[in-house]
């Protein structure tokens, strides 16, 4: 009997390994290979174009030195207008406001401190807002945009890094999507509050970075006068 059994043990092993050793048929085509998709071609847009920010697909984010660590926030639907002139970029225009009341770091605590009279004292400064005086283009999609950013009452210079991404369709107009970077010093704007007895700049970092996304909405140009 426990011959037997050792014998039917044996055979079906052998079985398992046939199987398992037995090469894979590879899987049937479904068809010829697809070529790869065409590259989307680009609208056509004015040299001359006008652009609104769309608040809902916007905003204007920070990164903070807390301590050791990073701290981030941002806020929510910034508006603002663009105006590119592709051929002469000097020509451009950009503003862009921001509701203070609209930052979030995700802690009501020091969301509401910040709100306050020791930060950026919403009931005062209510707004913060760019206004540019020179766009400079050195790519397709790269420009350097310099302007003025009024934050708690006080306005200095400052210089974004912008990249855009080509013009595109969607939902039913045309778009562009926008990055910009900077860096700003809170105490150049008044924001000098620090948490008493750490020292200077050491809860609260001063070098502040600021990444802007934003997608801009094609204006339709204005009817002729005949």
């Amino acid at each position: 009997m426990r011959t037997s059994l050792l014998a039917v043990i044996a055979l079906l092993s052998a079985l398992a390994c046939t199987a398992r050793d037995k090469p894979t048929a590879p899987a049937a085509s479904e068809g010829p290979e697809k070529a790869s998709a065409p590259a989307v071609q680009s609208p056509a847009v004015p040299q001359i174009s006008k652009w609104e920010l769309d608040p809902e697909n916007s905003s204007a984010a920070f990164v903070c030195k807390h301590v050791f660590s990073n701290v981030r926030g941002m806020f929510q639907q910034p508006s603002g207008t663009l105006i590119l002139d592709d051929a002469t970029p000097a020509n451009s225009k950009v503003n862009a406001t921001i509701k203070v009341s609209s930052i979030t770091t995700g802690v009501e605590e020091r969301d509401t401190h910040l709100k306050g009279a020791e930060f950026f004292d919403v009931a005062k400064y209510p707004l913060i807002t760019f206004v540019s005086n020179n766009v400079s283009k050195s790519s397709a999609t790269s420009y350097s945009v310099t302007g003025d950013l009024t934050m708690h009452g006080v306005t200095k210079p400052v210089t974004l890094a912008v990249t855009a991404s080509p013009p595109f369709n969607h939902a039913g107009g045309i778009r562009r999507g926008i990055e910009a970077t900077t860096s700003v010093n809170r105490r150049d704007y008044g924001l000098v509050w620090d948490f008493p007895g750490e020292g200077t700049g050491v809860v609260v970092g001063d070098n502040i970075k600021i990444t802007i996304d934003a997608e801009l909405v094609l204006q339709p140009e204005p009817s002729k006068r005949g």
